[in-house]
């Protein structure tokens, strides 16, 4: 049995993926052999059906398919915006990108939250699998199973307080755990009350409503996102969790969050979760560290 990461960053990281890519290939040792990638996900700066995280990936699409045709790698967009109406649905910058991805040699898919765009997406690019948002914020875990059992998701991603739910987690058939993508390294207070509000704002603002920030409640929400933290979540799971626990159960699917923090952080997350620790210092040097690096 396999783990299969999908890791952050499709268009906004097109540059780190382009030297990892290629490590990962030619030096598969350096790895667990337990885990794959099986997708990368993200979306460029200014989709209108973006959400979750305002994106900000630059790369050219083009680009984007190439890199991950050439290593056989799901390329994921995030159209996660959970306010979509009708008049949205012609925006030609996603479509044009719908038109892109959709036959890349490799199936791809789209990670959404809207019913009314997911239509739109099935009647005029069929070849697209689709991922049930973690947007939707699905901490009911009778609705978490209500969504594994819709036929339009080939994955689900609950709400990251779900992911301790072990007992009725290891309840599910076979064929909803192969669904279920869990959010591993989620940094939000677990006692939130506002996650929802605070997808929603990012959803105005692809939109490109004049809004005000989302101001997060949280005692923690000055310091930003530090792993450190993430690791004291009540919902973190790491890497000993998901080889003794999960992996056991019969889940196989894991999501890294990070799109909306720097390649640096990235990298500590696949040191951490996807790198044997003796090589996790050669795996560094070969990303970024040169004799003449200063950090100050």
């Amino acid at each position: 049995m396999k783990a299969y990461y999908h890791l952050p960053g499709l268009f906004e990281f097109y540059e780190f993926y382009r030297v990892l890519l290629p490590l990962f290939k030619k030096h598969r040792e350096y790895f667990y052999d337990w885990c794959e990638i099986g997708s990368i996900y993200g979306a460029p700066a200014d989709c209108l059906w973006g959400g979750g995280r305002v994106g900000f990936g630059e790369e050219q699409a083009t680009d984007v398919i190439k890199l991950l045709r050439e290593y056989g790698i799901s390329a994921r967009l995030t159209f996660s915006n959970s306010l979509i109406r009708e008049e949205h649905l012609t925006d030609k910058r996603c479509n044009r990108l719908c038109e892109l991805f959709e036959k890349t040699g490799t199936q791809n898919g789209i990670i959404i939250y809207s019913d009314l765009l997911m239509d739109y997406i099935k009647q005029n690019y069929p070849e697209y699998y689709f991922v049930s948002s973690t947007t939707k914020v699905l901490t009911d875990f009778k609705d978490l199973e209500a969504e594994l059992d819709r036929e339009d998701f080939k994955y689900v991603v609950p709400d990251f307080r779900l992911n301790k739910s072990l007992e009725k987690l290891g309840q599910l058939s076979t064929i909803q755990k192969d669904k279920v993508e869990f959010l591993c390294n989620e940094c939000c207070s677990f006692g939130c009350t506002d996650r929802k509000e605070c997808y929603e704002n990012v959803s105005r603002k692809s939109l490109g409503e004049d809004c005000e920030d989302h101001i997060c409640q949280s005692p923690q929400a000055k310091r930003g996102y530090r792993f450190s933290d993430a690791m004291r979540n009540p919902g973190f799971i790491s890497v000993e969790d998901i080889q003794n626990t999960y992996m056991p159960m019969g889940f196989s699917n894991f999501k890294i969050e990070g799109r909306s923090l720097g390649s640096a952080i990235v990298l500590e997350f696949i040191l951490y979760y996807m790198v044997k620790p003796e090589y996790q210092l050669i795996v560094r040097e070969e990303i970024y560290l040169d004799s003449s690096l200063d950090l100050f």
